[in-house]
């Protein structure tokens, strides 16, 4: 009986890392249709639910989003493979100093999250998060990594991805984002449904700021070319 049990599992498991690889791969090249939160967000809703969403290729998304989101979510998203262990360690060291608990995910880390997983914390969601990160890290390009974060992620109530993004907050597409723009949408990140990026509240103004400072610091976008 303990033999059988044990072979379930391990086949299992065997099926599970096959065909992670094979959704990892085939989004290698498919552009991501849909994620889990959208169709969280969807039942959750008590009334009518409208998607945006509109799949634009990472050349069709300026320069000042790409160079937002990164400076205010991962600034060393180009160099580390995944994980930022720096960030990791500054907030464990905050946690045990006695202040509160801060994210430390990478923008590779949370496209993991928004195209493979649900939102809601957990060990067990923490661990497969790891394990995505690690094949999409493997697989995909850091270009593809971005391309599918900025045209997945929550950027408004019902609004997914930097196009749908653009057209709600500002009337315009993704490519013509300038960089006071483009710093009031990556400011809402946090919390995009609590957040607006136009109008935008004292908060969002206050970190549109800190971000288009940031973005200046770091200078030119260049992905290193495989």
């Amino acid at each position: 009986m303990m033999k059988k049990y044990f072979r379930f599992i391990l086949k299992s498991c065997i099926a599970f890392i096959l065909l992670s690889v094979l959704w990892v791969l085939l989004y290698t090249w498919v552009n991501v249709p849909v994620t889990p939160l959208m169709g969280i967000r969807k039942l959750q809703s008590k009334n009518e639910y409208t998607i945006r969403h509109q799949w634009v290729p990472l050349s069709k998304i300026s320069n000042s989003l790409q160079l937002a989101v990164i400076c205010s979510e991962d600034q060393r998203f180009i160099d580390h493979h995944g994980f930022d262990k720096e960030a990791i360690e500054k907030a464990m060291a905050d946690y045990t100093s006695g202040k509160r608990l801060r994210g430390a995910s990478t923008i590779s880390q949370q496209t993991a999250k928004n195209v493979f997983l649900w939102p809601h914390r957990s060990w067990v969601r923490k661990g497969f998060e790891a394990y995505f990160t690690f094949l999409i890290e493997t697989f995909w390009s850091k270009e593809r990594i971005l391309e599918i974060y900025l045209n997945s992620i929550e950027m408004g109530d019902g609004i997914y991805g930097a196009e749908a993004a653009a057209q709600f907050w500002f009337n315009t597409s993704a490519n013509a984002l300038n960089t006071d723009q483009a710093a009031a949408i990556a400011a809402i990140l946090p919390n995009p449904i609590r957040f607006l990026a136009n109008p935008p509240s004292a908060y969002t103004k206050k970190r549109k700021k800190w971000i288009i400072t940031q973005m200046r610091n770091y200078g030119t976008l260049v992905f290193d070319k495989k």
